[in-house]
């Protein structure tokens, strides 16, 4: 099944958002803007796909070895931080030399004064009047000394403490520069894989395509899944039941419907994927038990839909007691298969933002949901940002992560990691409606 309208999307965003996901690269930044590719992006090629993985490559060539260049410098700022030959760390020794001269000073004079005070004590009753005011006037000396002396060694130790402080603010800084290196990195390397991993798709999917009878499936609006149920925040340890409804809005009988349910989630960095502490499970009317989801997959037990039929899919979603505190996305969508050889199916991936809180957090309400709408392809106006009843953000070809904002995990799994939880979804989906239509 040759639908690409999905793939499209994570091409779009791939080429059209770069510079938030790639900033350290200047060859991404010089990537035209999305009014401009807005046609390229409703039917993208092969060649169009080869160019993206190429600028991906680019990009994180240069995050690669922009990483490197960076733990060399690191590595030798930490060095000559530590041995004394920074020119931060020369200022510091000879600062301390300068305290220590002067805490000497200090202790030379206040040995002076307690000198000269003894010396005016101890004089002899027929000491003269002369000899008195000498002895006074040497005590007054030794004690201006030592007030000089106090104020040089106060201003020393001080000194110390800014050139020490700015030793350590160099080394805070040097680790921290490298960090920031080391996610551009990560980030760069998730791109790239999410644009080889589209790529290979569309190349397998062209490569089966070319033997096959009959023609592309079709879009069909008609054909949706609404989710109900699903609250805005998730809670480790705990499970959330919500619901499903796909629904046949069209005038044509389906003989097999199939609802496609995946789940993503990242820890806070948006860099680490926790879907392994999921656990999705499905029931349906005709088949009541609990059932697990397999990962990125379809669920069969819609079955047929007359026209204005719908059927509820109850959904149960489990997180381990041990789910890191992070963001999640949840997309669905559905698809029909008829035995004249028809199929078609929503040509959008209907996306649900949602928190991961860490156990024993309070949970989410379904009625603060508020997911956002970007426009559907061929849609060049802005829908407004859906209610508490649960309007999904669409990935439309036109639609972007990272523009909608509409909830705390929009700006983490967009920026951190979005293009690859896209991009490797929607791989997934183009991937199962080809073996999905191939077996129907």
């Amino acid at each position: 099944m040759k639908i690409r309208r999905v793939l499209a999307t994570a091409v779009a965003l791939a080429v059209t958002t770069p510079a938030a996901l790639l900033s350290v690269s200047p060859a991404y930044a010089d990537a035209k803007p999305a009014a401009q590719t807005q046609e390229k992006q409703s039917k993208p090629t092969i060649e169009e796909l080869k160019e993206a993985a190429a600028e991906a490559q680019k990009a994180y060539d240069k995050a690669a070895q922009a990483k490197a260049d960076g733990i060399i410098e690191t590595r030798k700022t930490l060095d000559e931080l530590s041995n004394g030959t920074h020119p931060l760390a020369v200022a510091l020794a000879a600062a301390e030399q300068t305290a220590k001269d002067s805490a000497a000073a200090k202790a030379t004079a206040d040995q002076a004064v307690t000198d000269a005070r003894a010396a005016l004590e101890t004089l002899p009753g027929t000491a003269t009047e002369e000899e008195k005011a000498a002895a006074k006037t040497a005590l007054a000396e030794a004690e201006a000394t030592a007030a000089t002396a106090a104020t040089a060694q106060t201003a020393a130790d001080t000194a110390v403490t800014e050139a020490n402080k700015k030793v350590q603010d160099a080394r805070v800084a040097a680790v921290n520069a490298q960090s920031v290196l080391d996610k551009a990195a990560e980030d760069a390397l998730a791109v790239k894989v999410a644009a080889d991993a589209a790529l290979a798709k569309a190349i397998k999917e062209a490569e089966e395509g070319e033997g096959e009878e009959g023609g592309d499936c079709e879009p069909e609006l008609d054909l949706t899944s609404k989710v109900t149920g699903l609250p805005d925040k998730l809670v480790a340890g705990t499970s959330t039941d919500f619901s499903l409804r796909v629904t046949n809005g069209s005038d044509q009988h389906m003989d097999k419907v199939l609802a496609f349910i995946s789940v993503h989630a990242t820890d806070t960095s948006g860099l680490k994927d926790t879907e392994k502490f999921f656990r999705l499970q499905w029931s349906t009317k005709s088949a009541p038990k609990w059932q697990n989801a397999e990962a990125d997959d379809y669920i069969d037990g819609v079955g047929a839909l007359k026209p204005g039929a719908h059927t509820d899919v109850k959904l149960r979603l489990t997180l381990d007691k041990a789910t890191p505190a992070g963001n999640g996305v949840a997309f669905f969508a559905a698809d029909f298969f008829n035995e004249d050889g028809s199929c078609g199916g929503a040509p959008d991936l209907d996306m649900y933002e949602f928190d991961v809180k860490a156990a024993g957090s309070k949970p989410g309400k379904t009625e603060d949901v508020k997911p956002s709408t970007t426009p559907r392809p061929g849609n060049t106006g802005t829908t407004p940002q859906g209610s508490a009843s649960g309007t999904p953000a669409s990935t439309g070809t036109n639609g972007s992560l990272a523009a909608t904002g509409s909830s705390s995990a929009t700006t983490p799994i967009a920026l951190a990691g979005g293009a690859a939880v896209l991009l490797g979804a929607a791989a997934v989906f183009v991937a199962r409606r080809r073996k999905t239509g191939s077996d129907a």
